[in-house]
């Protein structure tokens, strides 16, 4: 890898366990700055696109919107802000995920309660099939 003050977007991509379309794409939708080029036209990217994308990548993981990374990244430029705001983001991302983390504990229920009636018969008398169509069969 090239050093951190002049790495191209490979290299970028690949210290980050990003693809080289999403290094591009986050610049497309401006949450990457545009990076310097070489006399040569490569993009050269530099130790503050780095600690930029490593930001979003484990914004992305955590499963921050794109919108909600764009705000975190804005309040992040702003060092002597109160961190309110990010505070306000972050619950409402928690109460998000913990609203799907429900929905999906009651899927599994669900699904669970489903399988268990089954009896491994034909199909005709399938419990997941009917459970599946609940208005009558499919024929």
């Amino acid at each position: 890898m090239a050093n951190a003050s002049s790495m191209t977007i490979g290299d970028l991509a690949a210290a980050t366990n990003t693809r080289v379309e999403t290094v591009r794409w986050y610049e497309k939708v401006k949450l990457l700055p545009k990076p310097a080029r070489s006399a040569g036209n490569y993009r050269l990217y530099g130790p503050e696109h780095l600690r930029r994308l490593s930001f979003i990548r484990r914004g992305r993981d955590l499963g921050f919107t794109v919108d909600q990374i764009r705000e975190l990244l804005a309040l992040a430029d702003e060092r002597g802000r109160s961190c309110a705001e990010v505070d306000t983001i972050a619950r409402a991302h928690l109460a998000e995920v913990e609203r799907k983390l429900s929905d999906l504990t009651r899927l599994a229920r669900e699904l669970s309660d489903v399988i268990g009636q089954c009896k491994c018969g034909s199909v005709a008398d399938c419990r997941i099939i009917e459970a599946l169509s609940p208005h009558g069969d499919l024929a």
